[in-house]
């Protein structure tokens, strides 16, 4: 049910409003990752960089965690060429397990075993990487008519609640799809999608815009779209009908943000500024504080690398 002070609150700033009907608890999400890692060459030539480790577990188990701590059931992996060490990762490993076992590893067998029983998991190919919006096709018949989270490998979010887990909450509340929003410097906003936006509570924006990757100077704010979504069935059907277009298929990738801003037109998306600390592991240096800060509060190693941050001489 929509929330009464939140529909009256926004009817302040519109008169008309349209909401979109919600279909359902959301149990899956899609997480496409069948990018090429360029950034990370010559680390990603023969490995995912959605398995580049923070400490000791790869930046894509992160997310499989965020996804299930906010309740999903079922992970569907856009995968490409190259990938397999990601179903590699979260499939039964029965002979490690034993040897685990027999070295008086059990602890360590115990948590090998728990990554497969994460969720129900299930892996599409995407032929050609021609853009995020039509690695989300890819999945769609695996969808039906229902609202979908989607979560990206670059982005992990440190925080008390799962960030998918507000977002969820959200398209629940107001039934609409929603968009998690990051307050970048006016110097980064060239890298991300920018959204014009009227905030309506705290944290929470109505939007009616989005520019992907503007200058500066053209920016409408500074709140970046980042890679954690929940999508509606209307944008799921309006990437098919961009999708048959030729203009799309044949001349440029085909893009969410492309979707999004075409849903702009006649409806309603809300945004949520994330809470927490963002680590885009995207990036070497995204990944390097990642890296940092989870090594700090790293129960087995995390008092001796202080420790070594301290005495060194910088």
């Amino acid at each position: 049910m929509v929330n009464p002070s939140f529909r009256q609150t926004l009817e302040q700033n519109e008169n008309k409003f349209s909401f979109y009907s919600s279909l359902g608890v959301i149990t899956k999400a899609i997480i496409p990752v069948a990018g090429l890692g360029t950034r990370f060459l010559p680390a990603t030539k023969a490995q995912p960089k959605e398995m580049l480790p923070i400490v000791d577990k790869p930046v894509i188990q992160y997310l499989v965690e965020e996804a299930v701590a906010a309740g999903i059931k079922e992970i569907i992996f856009v995968t490409g060429k190259e990938k397999r060490a990601i179903e590699d990762h979260f499939d039964e490993a029965h002979a490690l397990e034993e040897t685990l076992r027999g070295r008086g590893k059990a602890d360590l067998a115990k948590t090998v075993k728990s990554i497969t029983t994460l969720a129900r998991f299930a892996y599409v190919r995407q032929p050609e990487p021609n853009g995020n919006g039509m690695a989300l096709l890819s999945a769609a018949h695996l969808i039906g008519n229902e609202s979908v989270a989607v979560l990206f490998g670059d982005d992990i979010v440190d925080s008390k609640v799962p960030t998918l887990k507000r977002l969820i909450d959200l398209n629940k509340e107001f039934g609409l799809p929603v968009l998690a929003l990051d307050r970048v410097e006016r110097n980064q906003v060239s890298n991300y999608g920018i959204v014009s936006s009227v905030k309506i509570k705290n944290r929470v924006f109505k939007i009616d815009g989005i520019i992907e990757k503007p200058a500066p100077k053209f920016a409408p704010s500074r709140l970046a779209v980042v890679g954690k979504y929940i999508l509606t069935p209307d944008i799921f059907r309006i990437l098919k009908d961009m999708s048959a277009i030729s203009t799309w298929n044949e001349k440029r990738e085909l893009g969410i943000t492309d979707a999004l801003a075409e849903f702009l037109k006649t409806g309603k998306i809300i945004g949520y500024e994330i809470e927490g600390t963002r680590y885009d592991c995207g990036s070497k240096l995204g990944l390097l504080k990642a890296t940092i800060d989870y090594g700090l509060r790293h129960d087995e190693v995390g008092k001796a690398f202080r420790n070594y941050l301290k005495d060194l001489k910088i």
